[in-house]
């Protein structure tokens, strides 16, 4: 997979080319339980799923609320059941207060329902994610990316599409020693728990 947009900066960059694990949520048999390390989706995984009002796009974003949470933002600040959380991963580009974004959901706190997760983007002021379309399905959910395996500095709208561009093609060319970012190749891409 490849990540045509900044909603995870810091931890995923647009341009990082990641592996997913598709077996870590898969549902477990009686034998295969004891041989792969199956796991339920947990507050702070970085998931990678099926945009819920386009199944034909995949997006990555944090899990923050998982069923029966009750989340709501006060003023930039996560509240997850009634407290505040440390966030040490989020990032905010912009010093403004949007009304709808920050403060949400507006007038109280948002129960997670059964079979739903709410998911928020790492780069908070320029994200979409379930403040604006809603809960995670969890049939949605097709895995968790596990490894950077190649960075490369291209902006978004060479990306964002499954056709490779004549000019994009032209740029690695060009550009492959310049443009990869060394530093995050092969870098693991690691969770960070909520509780």
């Amino acid at each position: 997979m490849v990540v045509p947009t900044g909603s995870m900066e810091n931890k995923i960059l647009i341009g990082d080319h990641v592996i997913v694990d598709k077996l870590a949520y898969s549902p477990h048999g009686p034998i295969s339980k004891h041989l792969l390390p199956y796991q339920d989706v947990r507050r702070g995984d970085i998931i990678v799923f099926r945009y819920p009002r386009n199944i034909r796009e995949n997006y990555v974003k944090r899990v923050i609320g998982v069923p029966g949470d009750r989340i709501r933002l006060v003023n930039k600040q996560l509240w997850l059941n009634g407290r505040p959380v440390h966030e040490p991963y989020v990032i905010h580009k912009s010093p403004d207060i949007d009304n709808y974004r920050d403060n949400f959901p507006p007038g109280g706190e948002l129960l997670v329902p059964p079979g739903m997760y709410f998911a928020l983007g790492d780069n908070r002021d320029e994200s979409l994610d379930s403040r604006y379309w809603g809960f995670v399905p969890r049939e949605n959910i097709i895995g968790k990316p596990v490894l950077v395996w190649w960075s490369y500095d291209a902006p978004t709208e060479r990306l964002a599409t499954s056709n490779i561009s004549l000019d994009h093609v032209a740029d690695i060319a060009l550009h492959f020693f310049t443009k990869t970012r060394w530093d995050r190749t092969m870098r693991l891409v690691r969770s960070y728990p909520l509780n």
